[in-house]
C-alpha cells in the first residue's frame, strides 16, 4: 500500500468526503467504460475517441466519447477540430457545462460531449479520410490520429 493510499484512508475515516470519494471503487463508471457505444475514430496514446451522428428534431450532432486521460471540468463549452484530407471542420459543444467521469478502478476518464453539425457537413466527416481530430476544452487539450481496422483488433 503507498503513502498516499494510506493518508487517503486516514483522511477517510476522520470524514474528509473528497478522499472517502478516491477510495469508493466506481464500479458504474468502469462499467461504462468497458461497454462505451459508437464507432471507435480515432486514438492517441492515452486516449481513445468514440464518434457517431445523431438527428434529434431536425438538428444534427456529432456525439463523441472520449476514454483515457483527457478530463475535463467546464462551463465554458468545448470545440472539435477534424482535419480531413480535403476540409477542415471546427464544431462547437451543444451544452457549455461538461464534466467527465473518473473511473478509479481502471485509472482513466469517460468524457461525453455532443457538438453540433451542420447537415451538409454531415457527408464530409462520411466520406472523406480523417487525419486528425483535436478536442480542446479551457486548458486541456486531446489529439487524436485516425484509426484503421488493424488498429481495432489490438
Amino acid at each position: 500500500m503507498s503513502l498516499k493510499h494510506s493518508i487517503l484512508k486516514v483522511q477517510a475515516a476522520l470524514g474528509n468526503v473528497k478522499a472517502m470519494e478516491k477510495l469508493h471503487v466506481d464500479t458504474y463508471t468502469e462499467d461504462i467504460i468497458i461497454k462505451v457505444e459508437g464507432t471507435k475514430f480515432a486514438k492517441s496514446q492515452l486516449n481513445e475517441i468514440y464518434m457517431d451522428i445523431v438527428e434529434l428534431a431536425g438538428y444534427y450532432y456529432v456525439k463523441t466519447i472520449i476514454l483515457g486521460s483527457f478530463h475535463i471540468k467546464t462551463w465554458k463549452g468545448a470545440n472539435l477540430l477534424i482535419k480531413g484530407e480535403n476540409f477542415e471542420l471546427n464544431l462547437i459543444s451543444d451544452m457549455q457545462e461538461i464534466e467527465s467521469d473518473f473511473s478509479n478502478v481502471s485509472n482513466r476518464s469517460i468524457t461525453r460531449i455532443d457538438f453540433i453539425i451542420e447537415e451538409s457537413d454531415i457527408d464530409k466527416i462520411e466520406k472523406s479520410q480523417i487525419n486528425k481530430i483535436i478536442v480542446s476544452s479551457k486548458k486541456k487539450t486531446a489529439h487524436f490520429e485516425s484509426t484503421t481496422i488493424d488498429d481495432e483488433n489490438e
